[in-house]
């Protein structure tokens, strides 16, 4: 038996070993990638995004507009500038706070509204419309 313990354990038998230490290895790695991916995608729960277009009374997207966006747990308040096209966009906003958002445009205003933390919907639209 220490016979055959010697050779397995000789120095001449490690290079035959090392395709199969390589091929563990690779083995390990990629589990280990697997295992990690899930955690990736999990750091982006409980985010979503708003977006949307201002339009005037005439239903013509409006550029410049400001685009005011109310967290309701601690009142911040985000704004954004509508683009050439009339579009916003709020970024990873918190899933399970509620939100208020309106625009105003050369003294006009939009109705306000709410997205509520009970929406489950990862990317929410709203159009404001000016009056």
């Amino acid at each position: 038996m220490r016979r055959s313990l010697r050779f397995f354990c000789s120095p001449t038998t490690i290079p035959a070993n090392r395709p199969f230490r390589t091929v563990v290895c690779c083995f390990v790695l990629l589990a280990s990638f697997a295992a990690l991916q899930p955690a990736g995608r999990a750091q982006d729960f409980g985010l979503k995004n708003l977006q949307g277009k201002v339009y005037d009374a005439q239903d013509a997207t409006l550029q410049g507009a400001i685009v005011y966006l109310q967290n309701s747990r601690n009142n911040d308040v985000k704004t954004f500038i509508s683009a050439t096209d009339g579009n916003y966009r709020f970024a990873a906003l918190s899933a399970d706070t509620d939100y208020t958002v309106w625009a105003v445009y050369q003294g006009r205003k939009s109705p306000t509204k709410t997205i509520s933390s009970f929406d489950s919907r990862k990317q929410v639209v709203i159009d404001l419309h000016l009056r």
